[in-house]
């Protein structure tokens, strides 16, 4: 592929599915759009049947190219984040979880699994310093304070067509459903600890599965840390086990402290 790349981070959320059918209208100068998979068994599961059920059929209708892009070893294998954390016994956690003081830890998730993967492919297509490709980002006006150029990697350009539209998140449905889609939802992996606790107690409620498979996450994580005599970590600031967070009458905490959104446009867009 020559010539300099034009590529969209697509999250698979609200607004890069508007972002898509905006680039099916011409209204969007994009026709390449790339999905960085954290994993079939990591990501919401009912956003990868989004992906095969209606983004990657309207993409091919309309002559866009969507690429689903896993994170593979060197040995050709392919990695996942909840791979990672369990097939390590929770040595490599991976994830921002909270320290016991509510404070978050260090994450490697969105570097490793989101812009490592997309990266690869842009280097593998053309880019370079000297050729940069230029990467959409999903990132609406009322989220304007998730923009930050300056953290594009060497070898790419970031832009934020939406900003330039003056589209919000609240526009995002009304375009999503102008091209006869369903609502795409919520994407992010079953224990990403930037979640907000009534989104948890949903989970609980709703996805009891999923639900279970974030306690596991925890739970590994920390018996690693036991074994190592280390206090235990969290997915939520709270500094509770996830398993207890909805224990004794299932009163939310008084004060629902707003996780630390992602600080960029390569998750939850």
């Amino acid at each position: 592929m020559s010539g300099r790349l034009r590529t969209f981070s697509f999250g698979g959320g609200w607004q890069s599915t508007a972002a898509l059918v905006l680039a099916a209208r011409g209204e969007l100068d994009y026709r390449t759009f790339l999905m960085a998979n954290v994993g079939d068994d990591s990501e919401n599961p009912d956003t990868i049947t989004y992906f095969h059920e209606y983004a990657k059929p309207f993409a091919d209708r309309h002559g866009l190219e969507l690429h689903l892009l896993d994170r593979v070893k060197k040995d050709g294998t392919v990695e996942t984040i909840r791979g990672r954390i369990m097939n390590s016994n929770g040595s490599r956690q991976t994830i921002p979880v909270y320290l016991s003081n509510g404070k978050p830890g260090s994450r490697v998730c969105t570097k490793e699994f989101k812009i490592d993967v997309t990266g690869a492919w842009l280097l593998a297509n053309g880019a370079s310093p000297d050729n940069k490709a230029t990467v959409g980002m999903g990132i609406t006006v009322d989220e304007i304070g998730r923009a930050n150029p300056n953290k594009a990697m060497p070898y790419e350009e970031i832009d934020y067509p939406l900003l330039w539209l003056g589209i919000r998140r609240a526009d995002c449905p009304g375009i999503v459903r102008s091209a006869g889609l369903p609502m795409p939802p919520k994407s992010s992996c079953d224990f990403c600890p930037i979640r907000k606790v009534h989104e948890w107690q949903a989970m609980q409620d709703n996805e009891p599965e999923r639900f279970a498979r974030a306690c596991e996450i925890e739970d590994t994580i920390n018996r690693h840390l036991a074994a190592k005599g280390k206090p235990p970590v969290f997915v939520t600031p709270y500094g509770r086990p996830l398993r207890e967070l909805f224990k004794h009458g299932r009163q939310l905490p008084l004060i629902d402290m707003d996780a630390e959104a992602c600080s960029n446009g390569w998750c939850m867009t």
